[in-house]
């Protein structure tokens, strides 16, 4: 059996306990604890080499090696693999290692065999991406992601089997995690999680780092990820900021990575002879093992999760704020020809300025408040139904705002302040239509042409239409401009009876006959 192969430290040991110390091989395999025949072979090859002791300054222990091991004769024949034109070649479709190593050996008769120039390029190929060594500090990250593996629910009327998403966050110092059973990845089932998460937590890390699911990010870029807007501003609320990790780089969220195997080995694994009909009762069940899962002990730190959490993270955690965020969505929308915008089959105006502007929507359960350029410019309570309208009156045009403030009773109240007359002639306007608004029209013309003749001439041209019975702005207008209500009022008839006449044949000439005397 071939001598065991020593470090250089205790190559270096065994060389000054026997040349410097003077001591027998046996006093130095006893000394060093290692075998006779492996203190005899290293003091052999020392000799071959003619090194004894102090050792040259400069030897270093690499060097030291290639004195002491140098490679066999066969080996330095071999001419070694170039790595890199491996690597390169590798890339290209259809292209494995058997088929390089048939043409290295091609060139090379005496080359390596093919486990070895396997091992050699795998050698290469792990120095060529070093893992980075992440050092996570107290409450600065938390890990997001879902399961690949998915628990179901069962509906209790039809006993279809439906799969829902299972959502894992941890916390990257002290491992702490959380997790729950959502419907789906949608935005507002991922922000819904977050919100019980920070709960859960009781406070908010620095950072959030989730994968780049489409709820969380809307351009997977690797230097400028673009952030779902609602995402970012849930957030912003919380006092966080989102990085997202790198894509197809899972280990930049190693941690949730490893929470979420744990999810699936000790929740669903653990549940998968329970049968559930709702997403609560999913959850209670998920809820009842993470304390456990969180209170066992990690095997190399020997402390648990929930120490560590205690210890580490909730210190360092943000507090949360007094009021939670509220989900709101946010949309796109182009201002219509009416100032309005349409939200979900409703609408809602905006300052007429904007008209044919583009607008952002941010949408939640009680209000929907319009920005442009990053500026609220409008804010409605959410109406509910469809086809419903939300207008206020400092968005209209001046001319819109006087017309929709136009009323019955505010029509009367003017009328009333030109005169008797005039606010009879409304009346029956108003009062002819089959809806009051019809003649808001005509209304508002008597007042211009009040404005323009005076209020005592619209009275007296008021008085003169009620006497021709003639209820119609057109009326008036035609007295105005003729100035007819200037003329005196014509005297009243005083035209007497007809006397009475022998030609005038009086009533009883028109009576018929009774036909029944008369047969």
């Amino acid at each position: 059996m071939a001598a065991q192969r020593l470090r250089m430290r205790q190559i270096r040991n065994v060389l000054k306990l026997h040349y410097e110390k003077q001591l027998s091989q046996r006093q130095v395999a006893r000394a060093c604890d290692i075998g006779n025949g492996t203190v005899a072979e290293c003091l052999r090859r020392a000799r071959e080499v003619g090194l004894g002791w102090p050792l040259p300054e400069n030897l270093n222990d690499e060097s030291l090696e290639q004195l002491l091991y140098p490679p066999a004769a066969a080996e330095r024949d071999r001419t070694r693999p170039d790595c890199a034109w491996i690597h390169r070649e590798l890339s290209r479709p259809g292209v494995t290692l058997q088929l390089l190593w048939v043409e290295y050996r091609q060139d090379h008769s005496s080359g390596y065999g093919y486990s070895r120039f396997c091992e050699l390029y795998q050698r290469y190929r792990k120095k060529l991406h070093p893992i980075m060594r992440q050092v996570h500090r107290a409450g600065e990250k938390t890990f997001l992601d879902f399961s690949g593996k998915k628990p179901s629910i069962v509906d209790p009327k039809t006993g279809e089997i439906r799969e829902v998403e299972l959502f894992v966050g941890v916390l990257g110092a002290s491992h702490y995690f959380y997790a729950e059973a959502t419907p789906s990845q949608e935005l507002h089932h991922w922000i819904a999680a977050h919100l019980r998460m920070f709960a859960y937590f009781g406070g908010v890390s620095a950072l959030l780092v989730p994968d780049n699911l489409k709820s969380a990010v809307t351009d997977a870029r690797r230097y400028e990820p673009g952030v779902n807007r609602t995402y970012e501003e849930m957030a912003q609320h919380y006092g966080a900021a989102v990085v997202p990790a790198r894509p197809y780089k899972p280990r930049d969220k190693a941690k949730v990575e490893a929470c979420v195997l744990i999810a699936q080995r000790w929740i669903l694994a653990a549940l998968r002879n329970r049968t559930f009909f709702s997403l609560a009762e999913l959850n209670e069940a998920i809820w009842e093992l993470l304390p456990v899962l969180n209170a066992r002990p990690l095997q190399k730190l020997g402390v648990s999760r929930r120490e560590l959490f205690e210890q580490i993270d909730r210190p360092a955690l943000r507090p949360l704020p007094d009021r939670p965020y509220e989900i709101g969505t946010w949309m796109r929308c182009r201002v219509n020809l009416d100032y309005h915008i349409e939200v979900e089959k409703n609408y809602y105006s905006v300052p007429h300025e904007l008209l044919h502007e583009q607008v952002e929507a941010r949408v939640t359960d009680s209000i929907v408040e319009i920005f442009r350029k990053n500026v609220r410019v409008a804010s409605h309570r959410r109406l509910t139904g469809k086809w419903g309208h939300s207008t206020q009156p400092a968005h209209m045009p001046r001319s819109h705002r006087e017309h929709a403030e136009w009323n019955p009773s505010r029509i009367l109240q003017w009328a009333e302040k030109s005169g008797l007359s005039t606010a009879q002639l409304v009346s029956h306007l108003l009062e002819s239509r089959l809806h009051p608004e019809q003649a808001y029209r005509s209304c508002r013309g008597l007042l211009r042409l009040g404005e323009h003749y005076g209020k005592k001439r619209l009275e007296a041209a008021c008085t003169m239409a009620l006497r021709l019975q003639s209820h119609s702005y057109k009326t008036v207008q035609n007295i105005l401009s003729s100035g007819m209500d200037r003329c005196p009022p014509e005297a009243p008839d005083t035209t007497t009876a007809l006397p009475e006449h022998a030609n005038i044949r009086g009533a009883s000439y028109y009576q018929m006959s009774d036909p029944v005397s008369q047969s």
